[in-house]
């Protein structure tokens, strides 16, 4: 198991170790769930999903030390799976995975002496990211589409090629569309801050961040789903001589006993 690199004692800090343990879960739930649900075998002792501030995750057995060094996340997650549908198994998972990031994130709050101010701030922060749940079950998506749902009625999502999002490469990849929750920026320059904050509802299916104006994005042409190009290794480029994309999620589906 990975040790802890570092104890963060500022809000800024402990936001930034939250970030990156849900980075970390999430990849484990959307982008590797492959991988994710074959460690999970249930024919082994209590295991537990970690994430770790690098943004990595692992599933082993829980810690031994008594007390534990930090919050231990939901023990016994191989068991359930083969008992339920995958994607509630999943969702499950997902719910025990945020109830632990909040646990560790005001642990180290406690630790380290937050006041009143600096818990709501650090919960604020946390706030305004999309949950694991909401991320892993589509709600997150859901609740962007509804968002801009009116002012983006007229547009209309092209099937026939791959997707993908490069703000800087318009012109190099006119055939490809951009996502169809934002609006494409033209030269006036009184829409630019509307289209920035559309922009900024888009969510990568893999970290759940925000969209980014100077990052390259593509989108899977089967669950409609956004990802950073690095969270799922894929360049523009690369992207350019892709007919239809599948992401690692999609490629990976198969029927479940």
């Amino acid at each position: 198991m990975e040790a802890a690199a570092y104890n963060p004692r500022t809000v800024e800090e402990v936001f930034r170790d939250f970030k990156g343990r849900r980075a970390g879960m999430i990849k484990a739930l959307t982008a590797e769930v492959e991988d994710f649900y074959q460690q999970c075998d249930p024919e082994k002792e209590n295991l537990c999903l970690y994430g770790f501030p690098s943004e990595q995750w692992e599933v082993n057995l829980p810690a031994e030390e008594v007390p534990p060094e930090l919050p231990e996340p939901a023990l016994g997650i191989n068991f359930a799976r083969d008992g339920m549908q995958e994607k509630d198994w999943l969702s499950l998972v997902a719910v025990h995975s945020d109830a632990w990031l909040l646990s560790v994130a005001f642990y180290f709050g406690a630790r380290f002496g937050f006041d009143k101010a600096d818990r709501k701030r650090l919960f604020n922060m946390i706030n305004d990211l999309p949950t694991i749940f909401e991320v892993v079950s589509g709600a997150a998506k859901k609740n962007q589409k509804e968002k801009i749902a009116v002012s983006n009625h007229s547009s209309t999502k092209s099937k026939s090629n791959s997707k993908v999002r490069d703000p800087d490469s318009q012109g190099k990849y006119p055939k490809q569309q951009p996502p169809p929750p934002p609006v494409m920026k033209d030269d006036d320059e009184e829409e630019d801050d509307d289209d920035e904050d559309e922009h900024g509802e888009t969510l990568c299916g893999a970290c759940g961040e925000n969209y980014a104006s100077d990052e390259f994005w593509i989108c899977c042409d089967i669950c409609e789903k956004w990802f950073h190009g690095k969270c799922v290794k894929i360049t523009p480029a690369r992207a350019e001589h892709i007919k239809q994309y599948k992401c690692p999620s999609c490629s990976n589906k198969r029927a479940r006993p």
